[in-house]
């Protein structure tokens, strides 16, 4: 796919079907996350990658809207140090552009994303083993979508370039 149609086809999916990712293809998406730009060049992420169902069922309960993490083929779980006084908005916008890069990569193979929050840092952490001076910033399971694949979507729910955008100023 291209990166145009890949983003045009990226849509945030719930349901996946019961089909691993090949392991080249995750390794590919794992690269992209690692090659995403981030402030001053810091690259403050690991990734935890999980494919145990078991494991997956567990992670998913780690906040209230992570239960698609269960049926998920792999899930992974972006992981940072716990950010100094009035750095975290930076840490948070690196591993936002992080994520996005595994989700464009994802979906130029064909593999649909989602996302999640992390509400209970002490659960994600039993987990994912994490260490006490990181915290989970996302969750982003991966999967093949059950309903229809990815292909790109036309006309998306999304607000006209004509409202969001603004040349010059407001």
């Amino acid at each position: 796919m291209e990166t145009w149609d890949a983003i045009r086809a990226r849509r945030d999916v719930r349901q996946f079907a019961d089909r691993p990712v090949p392991p080249a293809d995750l390794d590919r998406i794992l690269d992209a996350g690692r090659r995403a730009p981030s402030s001053q060049n810091t690259q403050p992420w690991d990734f935890v990658v999980v494919t145990e169902r078991d494991r997956l069922a567990k992670l998913a309960t780690v906040w209230r809207g992570a239960g698609h993490v269960a049926g998920s083929a792999a899930t992974v779980a972006l992981v940072a140090p716990v950010p100094a006084e009035g750095r975290r908005g930076q840490v948070m916008f690196d591993l936002g552009q992080a994520a996005m890069s595994l989700q464009i990569a994802a979906a130029d193979l064909g593999v649909a994303s989602g996302h999640s929050a992390v509400g209970d840092q002490e659960l994600a952490r039993e987990v994912l083993g994490f260490p006490e001076d990181r915290f989970c910033g996302y969750l982003i399971p991966l999967g093949y979508p059950a309903d229809r694949p990815l292909r790109p979507i036309e006309r998306p729910d999304r607000r006209a370039a004509a409202d969001v955008v603004h040349r010059e100023r407001w």
